[in-house]
């Protein structure tokens, strides 16, 4: 799921394996013994298979292009909707809805997440599981852990990577993902993998890559487990008046405000909405010009899978589209 202040995610061209690689003997670096003393003790893992996975990781120069040069470049909502909310990634969504409509709304029973949210996900991640990522994990991650030393969530990660290779009987050579390791249908890096995959369909595995149960039940779950509220709104236009709005607007992305103190501000819902319900005033450029939204603790909440007013607007926009 994403970085630089997102949720790692695999998205457009970047996700095409197209890299130039090396053997890169991770396996005799001068930080080995180190990473290895710390994998070892954190997820006791043996020691001597660590070292035998890392001789077999290769450098990936295109992975140290690509993370510093994020796939999303878009900076304005006018753009960005035009990638995420197109009438294919529509037309294609309602397919996948209705191809997995039993999984869906058993796991929107279950976890109180709206289908369409979990649907929608899914849709701007991977275009519903079909763009997961061509590079090996083993690569990609090991690449970013040991040269590229701005990122050191990525040496947390590759220590969760062969954590979850064991748990769940996989090969780390095997593994595809992302340039920068995130895995499966929602892609998710191996903390998430670990903390929030769950076994969908009861067949023992957790299996993010080929299991539409597993996958769907999996971002069911990370959301609820960050806190997202069951029947209550995402967002909804609003309009303003006078200036007193402009101090809160895009102040930060957990709701700061309760509805009625900005309404005290000037800002005018379009729908009802209870005044003591947390909010923040959100405002993007689309293509008639600047838009005002009210966030609400579960836009939020979609903040957390990216931590991007544009993606959780995109979520929430396909989600919308994929009634």
């Amino acid at each position: 799921m994403h970085i630089m202040g997102k949720k790692l995610i695999g998205i457009g061209s970047l996700l095409l394996f197209t890299a130039s690689s090396a053997v890169a003997n991770y396996d005799q670096h001068s930080r080995t013994e180190e990473f290895i003393a710390e994998a070892s003790k954190e997820y006791q893992l043996n020691p001597d298979e660590l070292r035998q996975w890392l001789s077999q990781a290769e450098k990936m120069d295109s992975v140290l292009e690509a993370i510093q040069r994020p796939a999303e470049k878009v900076k304005q909502w006018d753009e960005y909707q035009d990638i995420f909310l197109t009438k294919k990634r529509i037309k294609a969504g309602k397919a996948f809805m209705e191809k997995h409509a039993g999984l869906l709304a058993e796991a929107e029973k279950q976890y109180g997440v709206r289908k369409e949210i979990i649907a929608a996900i899914i849709g701007v991640e991977t275009y519903y599981g079909t763009r997961q990522g061509g590079y090996r994990v083993l690569d990609s991650l090991s690449t970013l852990a040991f040269d590229y030393p701005k990122r050191p969530l990525f040496w947390r990660e590759l220590k969760a990577f062969f954590s979850l290779a064991e748990k769940e009987n996989l090969d780390p050579a095997e593994i595809k993902g992302s340039y920068a390791g995130a895995m499966g249908y929602g892609q998710f890096i191996p903390t998430s993998y670990l903390a929030y995959a769950v076994d969908g369909d009861g067949d023992g595995k957790r299996d993010l890559w080929g299991n539409p149960a597993d996958a769907i039940f999996s971002v069911a779950n990370y959301f609820k487990r960050h806190g997202w509220k069951a029947g209550e709104a995402v967002t909804q236009r609003v309009r303003v008046s006078g200036n007193d709005y402009e101090e809160v607007i895009n102040d930060r992305l957990k709701p700061k405000w309760t509805v009625s103190e900005l309404q005290a501000l000037g800002v005018e819902p379009t729908e009802p909405v209870d005044g003591d319900h947390p909010a923040n005033l959100i405002r993007l450029y689309g293509k008639h010009g600047a838009e005002f939204w009210l966030g609400e603790y579960n836009f939020y909440v979609i903040t957390r899978y990216n931590h991007s007013r544009l993606y959780a607007m995109a979520v929430y926009q396909l989600s919308e589209a994929l009634k």
